[in-house]
């Protein structure tokens, strides 16, 4: 399979692409609604979920302001400057910097997030904090500003988030920096982390076995694309590395099955174009006896 070799040396292969442009809109839209539909009773510490209540006084217009940013940015936007000058303090900023990145305005979401972040920190909530300097380095990341992307994460992490999904997912988040950076090493501890913290998403298990297979640690990629399989069968980017793992690791019936999963997934994504070049080059399959 010496035309396949070069997988090994890839620094940024189409499964990789697809974890580092994977898109940010419905989690970052996800996480506002459930923030915005929390108990709306009077400011309140941390839950035992780690989620915090919003102050009544905020909870219908954040959420009215997300409403406005998701059918209209420029609304949003609108809603959200006028909130701030009324007194909406960090929510109205998390708003404003939500419009912005729905209208793919990624630098002056960056500007938002983080003074939403500063402001959060000043008034002592240091878990949304957290979580709106994660915000601000996924902006980054969609801007392609990496290093800032690293600091804002880096940021995100000091502030304390709770164990569980959220830490997994901004180290998971890191991570996809970190690679793009071309710091493999330090993109593999956040990436364990990230796998410990956040063991159900699948994107993590993906990128592991990516970065495992690059630096020719096999037995490790086979285990962790055989875990991402698991998770997310119907993911054309999981399907195609799983056939870069398995012909390199010298099962070419494996891969052949995996490259073709890809292609019928998503046939016209870079995932299922790469899959289906790489099912070009294998030898045609002998006939059964």
């Amino acid at each position: 399979m010496h035309f396949l070799l070069p997988l090994l040396l890839q620094a940024y292969s189409p499964e990789t692409e697809a974890v580092m442009n994977r898109s940010r809109r419905e989690k970052q839209e996800e996480r506002a609604a459930a923030a915005a539909a929390a108990n709306p009773a009077a400011a309140a510490p941390a839950r035992e979920d780690g989620k915090v209540s919003i102050p009544a006084k905020f909870a219908a217009p954040f959420q009215a302001c997300l409403d406005q940013a998701i059918e209209s940015p420029d609304a949003g936007i609108a809603f959200a400057q006028k909130w701030r000058i009324e007194g909406g303090s960090f929510y109205a900023r998390h708003c404003m910097g939500f419009a912005y990145a729905r209208a793919e305005r990624w630098t002056p979401a960056i500007v938002a997030f983080e003074q939403a972040a500063e402001e959060a920190e000043r008034s002592g909530e240091m878990v949304e904090a957290a979580r709106l300097w994660a915000q601000a380095g996924n902006a980054a990341m969609a801007s392609g500003d990496l290093p800032k992307a690293r600091g804002d994460f880096d940021a995100a992490l000091a502030r304390g988030l709770p164990d569980g999904l959220e830490k997994g997912e901004v180290h998971l988040d890191r991570a996809r920096a970190l690679v793009a950076l071309n710091e493999p090493d330090a993109a593999r501890d956040s990436l364990d982390v990230a796998l410990a913290q956040a063991p159900k998403d699948p994107l993590g298990w993906l990128l592991s076995a990516t970065l495992a297979r690059r630096s020719g640690e096999m037995s490790l990629a086979q285990a962790h694309i055989a875990r991402a399989v698991q998770l997310s069968p119907d993911d054309a980017s999981v399907a195609l590395e799983e056939g870069n793992i398995a012909v390199l690791t010298d099962h070419e019936d494996i891969a052949r099955a995996a490259w073709a999963r890809a292609v019928k997934l998503a046939p016209d994504s870079s995932s299922g174009k790469a899959a289906a070049d790489n099912l070009s080059r294998l030898p045609i399959a002998k006939a059964a006896k």
